[in-house]
């Protein structure tokens, strides 16, 4: 009888300890679902993030540099650069976010045809967990 008490004791205690350790999450973005999109002078950026374990909310951030390119493919004047970053508050449900920001860049002076706007150093960052993606390329 007293093994069988020990017993259920030692898998009581080791329950307790090992609960939390369920439920901490293990924060990351799902690559295959981040989706970069540019139109005109805006640059969508929509993904998932998992692992989120009991979290109720975390703080998304997108960041990227804007630049006006002429028709020959290149950048003529640094003035026609612009760093932007957007952020907002994303829930959480069952471990996971789905989130969705927009950034939208204005030049002085405009960024007018036949220049384009592209956007480069695409960054998505979870600052509740300090997690960051960059995505490769230029939108």
């Amino acid at each position: 009888m007293r093994r069988i008490l020990l017993l259920a004791g030692l898998t009581l205690a080791f329950a307790a300890f090992a609960a939390p350790a369920v439920f901490a999450g293990s924060p990351h973005f799902v690559s295959n679902t981040i989706t970069v999109t540019r139109t005109d002078d805006s640059l969508s950026v929509s993904g998932k993030e998992a692992g989120l374990g009991d979290e109720t909310q975390v703080h998304i951030e997108v960041s990227a540099t804007a630049l006006c390119i002429n028709p020959g493919g290149n950048h003529p004047k640094a003035v026609n650069k612009e760093s932007l970053s957007v952020g907002k508050d994303v829930p959480v449900q069952n471990g996971k976010a789905d989130f969705s920001l927009t950034l939208t860049a204005t030049f002085t002076p405009e960024c007018s045809p036949p220049m384009t706007v592209r956007f480069k150093d695409v960054t998505v960052t979870d600052t509740t967990n300090d997690i960051s993606k960059t995505i490769p390329g230029t939108f």
